[in-house]
């Protein structure tokens, strides 16, 4: 695994400096800083090689490359094949689309079941099937108390009428890390499908759609050191199968037949070199060995990361932090309250001191409302590939200045 020092080199965000004070980003969960090589990677197509795809002239074939490049690149990263990644504008457009694609073979008498510790995108394009095609949304509760997702209530919920099970693998709002396969399983033995909101935790720990056995999955590039771009994977047979919204003239073979339009490809080329910085991180053989061994030996700093920060916070006197304690699954994504305070002033001071953290509800709206803090909403901070040790303690210093104790 590559050093702290070494990995920040990487990124020339890190450079910056605001009120005399390098900055230090906790912003990761809303999106992480871009290492050069993307940045390059991006520039190099655009400047070199743009061109639209399937032409019959060298900058088109190249741009058919570069994209099937990437492509392969982000399944190694899934453990997927090329042919079952897609990519789009962001998540919450990919999610829609699919929920639309299905909801045109489901109506009354079918249902979803969604939770509430998911962030909306997860939520919202289900719940519109309900309106537009009669299908029932069930919904698992999540234990406030605990920060985690109600099991036996998700259990309860799933039957034979069920269609499709939407669950997060990681909470973007608190960090709770979910079973996924227990809760594709949960939907398979029903006959139903499985689709996976990998968006928060794709940064932090190791995917495997193989294992998981999940049918379709959704993360975004710009939470794992790359552009704004979406990802989408589905198992081939039913990517094959599923009935898109979509020109007559359009591709219809493989993951193309879901991505309508002139897709980003700079984005595409962006989202793949971001794969290749992670895979550079850490060692083997093949490329999903060195993102397999990259991505655990992140996770163990996360952990580590993120207990100086649960313990230094949890310390401090009108401080309130959430979600489960160090050595729970988790990633190093922490919510937190001051209290008298709304998180808005917490954000604002923290940032007069070069401290980065986001704040509100983070589109996980019912996580923050079963927090207690729909008018007021939480802080959040998150550990990425750059932090270290002394920008952690330098939040918790922030925090204790701030909250007087």
């Amino acid at each position: 695994m590559s050093s702290i020092t070494a990995i920040r080199t990487c990124f020339p965000a890190l450079g910056r400096i605001h009120n005399g004070r390098p900055v230090a980003y906790f912003d990761g969960p809303g999106g992480t800083q871009v290492p050069q090589r993307v940045v390059d990677a991006m520039a190099d197509y655009l400047l070199h090689h743009n061109a639209n795809t399937h032409w019959l002239y060298p900058s088109s074939a190249e741009t058919d490359d570069l994209l099937m490049g990437a492509r392969a690149a982000v399944g190694d990263f899934l453990n997927a094949s090329a042919d079952e990644v897609a990519f789009g504008n962001n998540m919450t457009t990919i999610t829609f689309h699919i929920a639309r694609a299905l909801g045109r073979k489901w109506g009354p008498g079918d249902e979803v079941v969604v939770t509430e510790l998911d962030h909306h995108a997860n939520i919202a394009p289900w719940q519109a099937l309900a309106t537009e095609r009669g299908v029932t949304v069930r919904t698992a509760r999540m234990l406030p108390e605990r920060g985690t997702l109600d099991w036996s209530h998700l259990e309860t919920l799933i039957s034979s009428r069920t269609r499709l099970v939407a669950v997060g693998a990681a909470s973007n709002a608190i960090g709770t890390v979910n079973d996924v396969a227990r809760a594709v399983r949960l939907a398979h033995d029903v006959g139903a499908l499985a689709f996976i909101d990998a968006v928060h935790y794709a940064a932090h720990g190791v995917i495997d759609v193989r294992e998981w056995d999940c049918d379709f999955l959704v993360c975004s590039p710009y939470k794992f050191y790359g552009p704004h771009a979406g990802v989408l994977f589905a198992k081939s047979q039913i990517l094959a199968a599923l009935d898109v919204p979509r020109l007559d003239p359009a591709p219809n073979e493989g993951p193309e037949r879901t991505e309508t339009g002139t897709q980003n490809h700079e984005g595409i080329v962006g989202s793949g070199e971001a794969v290749e910085f992670l895979a550079s991180l850490g060692a083997g053989a093949t490329r999903r060995e060195r993102l397999t061994s990259a991505m655990r030996a992140l996770h163990t700093r996360g952990d580590a990361l993120f207990a100086r920060m649960w313990m230094g916070l949890s310390s401090l006197d009108r401080v309130r932090v959430y979600g489960v304690a160090p050595g729970a699954p988790r990633t190093p994504t922490i919510a937190f309250s001051v209290a008298g305070m709304h998180s808005d002033d917490v954000a604002r001071a923290l940032a007069t001191r070069a401290i980065f953290a986001s704040n509100g509800d983070f589109y996980a709206t019912t996580v923050i409302e079963r927090l207690g803090h729909a008018a007021d909403g939480v802080v959040r901070a998150g550990c990425a590939c750059y932090t270290t040790e002394d920008e952690v303690d330098r939040l918790v210093d922030g925090v204790r200045e701030i909250a007087g104790s």
